[in-house]
């Protein structure tokens, strides 16, 4: 899966009411921006099989690089949806050996508290260095690349 092209929508979940078959959900976000709603299919990760409802404050990922209707409120397929603690920011980068984002946004310093594990919830030993990471973390610095200590990490496989 190109994660690459996957951008998140942090909002908070308004709405959630059933799609076009038993398998679908439409979620409707209050965003900084407006409304957003999304499309949650059997296809959709969500982190932690959390249940989803009104309330909830989260991050939607959505894949760039695929055509979406031109209607309002925007509406998009949900790759990966996390939910998020306060004050929390999530990203999905690819980390060098270093442990710094592709884009050079995100510098990782792991701490010994830091939680590590797959996609599918197992905990793992496995290098951070040359993965692509989704990152939970609340604070950085004002240096460049901005630093952080994260919360979690999920190795994207």
């Amino acid at each position: 899966m190109a994660y690459r092209n996957f951008k998140p929508i942090i909002g908070t979940i308004i709405n959630m009411a059933r799609g076009n078959d038993c398998c679908s959900q439409m979620m409707s976000l209050r965003t900084e921006n407006g409304i957003v709603n999304f499309m949650i299919t059997s296809e959709t990760r969500i982190i932690d099989s959390r249940q989803l409802r009104s309330g909830l404050r989260v991050a939607a990922f959505y894949d760039a690089s695929l055509p979406v209707p031109l209607i309002f409120p925007p509406q998009y397929r949900a790759q990966i949806i996390t939910v998020l603690g306060r004050d929390e920011q999530v990203m999905i980068n690819e980390f060098n050996r270093n442990l710094v984002a592709a884009d050079n946004s995100l510098q990782l310093n792991i701490a010994r508290n830091t939680s590590i594990e797959t996609i599918n919830g197992q905990n793992t030993s496995c290098s951070l260095g040359n993965q692509t990471l989704l990152v939970y973390y609340t604070t950085t610095t004002r240096s460049i690349p901005p630093q952080t200590t994260p919360r979690r990490v999920i190795i994207l496989c």
